[in-house]
């Protein structure tokens, strides 16, 4: 772990000792441009660690598991849950991964989750079509997020605001250790309630519930181990499936011109929802530690180090997207964004998310004729490891 040579990295990486944790959650984009250019791979003192932004390198550090790990007590996951799928590498990553990731693959996610999102999103905006206003991200985007997550694993009995409760003191117990915190007490409590009502998901056996799926499996999972992988599909489930809604459609109605193409071609949809992905990624960075001596990009970095990716500064990166800020639902490559991650730890549940968004959109452009944003109540993306608008307000009608 690097400690007695943090002044000399100071000096070494003047940018990257410049820039606050409140720079990265409040506007990290102009920063993570002149890293990129001038420190792709930087030190940041109000990280405790290294700043990758550089897609390339990006890439490499994700692929490699054995130099670049996730398992590591300090994986502020871990900290949260315990043991996981997402802080665990090699053979017992797998162990745990694929009882739950062989659901989601592509066709059986279409064939299991179509209809049950096509009628919770109508449901959500039926029951705002009259209103002429509403608050996206509260009122469809994260509703629908839990809905779908409490429909996947099978957690019959437990409404939506519950399940909600929990991720959200998981996710707030995340970010307060990102930022160099200590996690909240209701994160405990939410874990255990979360421990109950998977127990009971488990011995009720419902047909379909991912988690007596995976309780059963060959892997052999302890009830422990469904729980905490149960708690990382809420992460993955809801908070960045409901960041990925609301950027969508802040970005998608904030460009009037590029809501026209849209509008005038619907086939530009999906195209329009990876662009929004590379632009605003809802998870910013991925988390790893040096495993061994390792060098990226000519900087060395010693065991122990953590190694966060900026998946934002990757997507921004000028050397694979042209004029990487602005917002063009007709980029021939945004899909070569890294907003799902890369390598062993690549987001399963994309085609899951991407059906989400898609199904949204789709009713919100269908059903609410002139939907634009609220002019009164404006916002934009937030958040140091998870970027979503606080609030999206939109109006529609004459």
């Amino acid at each position: 772990m690097t400690t007695s040579s943090d002044s000399n990295l100071t000096c070494r990486f003047p940018l990257g000792a410049a820039v606050t944790a409140a720079d990265l959650e409040d506007d990290p984009h102009p920063h993570l441009a002149r890293l990129r250019e001038r420190e792709p791979v930087s030190w940041l003192p109000a990280l405790g660690g290294w700043l990758v932004t550089s897609r390339d390198l990006a890439l490499r550090v994700m692929r490699d598991a054995a130099a670049f790990t996730v398992d590591d007590p300090r994986f502020s996951t871990a900290q949260v849950v315990g043991p996981s799928m997402l802080s665990l590498d090699g053979p017992v990553h797998t162990r745990h991964r694929d009882p739950f990731a062989r659901p989601f693959r592509p066709a059986r996610t279409r064939e299991r989750f179509t209809a049950f999102v096509e009628a919770e999103t109508a449901r959500l905006v039926g029951g705002l079509a009259p209103a002429g206003r509403a608050e996206l991200r509260g009122e469809l985007a994260g509703p629908l997020a839990v809905a779908v997550v409490a429909e996947a694993l099978g957690l019959e009995g437990v409404d939506a605001a519950t399940v909600r409760s929990w991720y959200g003191a998981f996710v707030e117990a995340v970010s307060a250790i990102t930022a160099g915190g200590a996690a909240p007490a209701a994160a405990g409590g939410a874990y255990r309630l979360l421990t109950e009502a998977v127990q009971e998901a488990i011995g009720a056996s419902r047909p379909g519930s991912l988690l007596a799926e995976a309780a059963r499996d060959e892997a052999g999972l302890t009830t422990a181990e469904v729980v905490a992988n149960a708690a990382i599909l809420m992460f993955g489930g809801i908070d960045t499936t409901e960041g990925m809604i609301a950027n969508a459609a802040l970005h998608l109605l904030g460009h009037p011109r590029q809501l026209k193409l849209v509008l005038d071609d619907r086939d530009l949809l999906p195209a329009a929802i990876e662009e929004s992905l590379r632009l605003e990624p809802s998870a910013s960075v991925v988390d790893r530690y040096a495993a061994r001596d390792a060098e990226i990009g000519g900087t060395e970095i010693r065991p122990g180090d953590l190694v966060r990716v900026s998946l934002a500064g990757a997507n921004r990166d000028p050397a694979v997207f042209a004029d990487p800020d602005r917002y063009d639902v007709r980029r021939a490559n945004a899909a070569e964004h890294l907003a799902f991650a890369h390598g062993p730890h690549f987001c399963f549940g994309a085609h899951l998310a991407r059906l989400e968004a898609l199904t949204a959109l789709t009713a919100l452009l269908d059903r609410l004729p002139g939907l634009r944003l609220d002019p009164s109540r404006p916002s934009r993306p937030h958040g140091l490891v998870f970027r979503k608008p606080p609030r999206l307000d939109v109006l529609w009608g004459p």
